[in-house]
């Protein structure tokens, strides 16, 4: 493997990764050289991928780590677990999000509205918090921001989950600023439409689906594997001189 995306001796942390874009990042980190902790809210399915992991590579490799973007405590406990099995985080993958309405902004109630928020914004603010200090003493890390194209432009459905997307990648630039100096690098992936049960809603119907096909010039929404190719990129030492940025994987559709 090319010394730009060997990951061997480093230790990652996905949230949100016992599917899509999250477990296909996790495998894709794993085969690279990484530990990875996999993370979303149930235990059962962060075993099952562990499970995999090991069937493919052997124990010792990955952990199984549950904790809600929403709880804070539960977070902190995400860390300490890791840092107890591997000793450190050189990588952070922000990956889990929600999005709990489906509709004009102007119908989206205070409690959806915070939700959003909160577990796309502020969860992502408190695990970088949480691991970035260790990584400024050792003068080197990388935090991966799942955005979205959402966060480019306007949407008449979705616009409180396209707000909390556009944040995110503010939130990336502000932080390349403050943690560049220590060696450490933060950015963003922005995907477009990918086939995973978060979007369901959006590709599960052909006449929908084949509607936006039609306006992406690969004509193909994305794969979860599509997109894991540049968190691993961005995770790594190809992307060292990378901070700050969003790298937008879409089949052409914003352009």
């Amino acid at each position: 493997m090319s010394a730009l995306f060997d990951m061997a001796g480093r230790v990652a942390i996905v949230t949100g990764s016992s599917r899509g874009i999250g477990k296909a990042a996790a495998l894709e980190l794993v085969r690279a050289g990484a530990c990875v902790v996999i993370s979303s809210r149930k235990q059962d399915a962060c075993d099952a991928v562990v499970a995999e992991i090991e069937a493919e590579h052997g124990p010792g490799r990955a952990i199984a780590v549950a904790a809600s973007i929403a709880d804070k405590a539960g977070l902190q406990a995400l860390v300490d677990a890791t840092i107890a099995a591997f000793g450190q985080v050189d990588v952070l993958v922000c990956n889990a999000a929600s999005n709990p309405y489906y509709g004009p902004q102007e119908g989206i109630s205070d409690e959806q509205f915070r939700k959003v928020l909160d577990n796309n914004i502020v969860s992502n603010h408190w695990l970088i918090q949480m691991v970035a200090p260790a990584m400024r003493a050792r003068g080197e890390g990388s935090i991966v921001i799942v955005s979205s194209i959402g966060g480019l432009k306007g949407s008449a459905t979705i616009g409180a989950y396209c707000i909390s997307k556009a944040a995110d990648m503010q939130l990336a630039r502000n932080l390349a600023l403050e943690f560049g100096p220590d060696g450490v690098r933060v950015n963003c992936v922005a995907p477009g439409l990918v086939k995973t049960d978060f979007a369901r809603a959006l590709w599960e119907d052909p006449a929908r689906l084949k509607a936006v096909n039609d306006t992406v010039p690969l004509r193909r929404i994305g794969e979860p594997e599509d997109i894991a190719g540049a968190i691993v990129y961005l995770a790594g030492p190809a992307s060292r001189f990378m901070t700050g940025q969003t790298i937008v994987v879409d089949g052409g559709a914003v352009a």
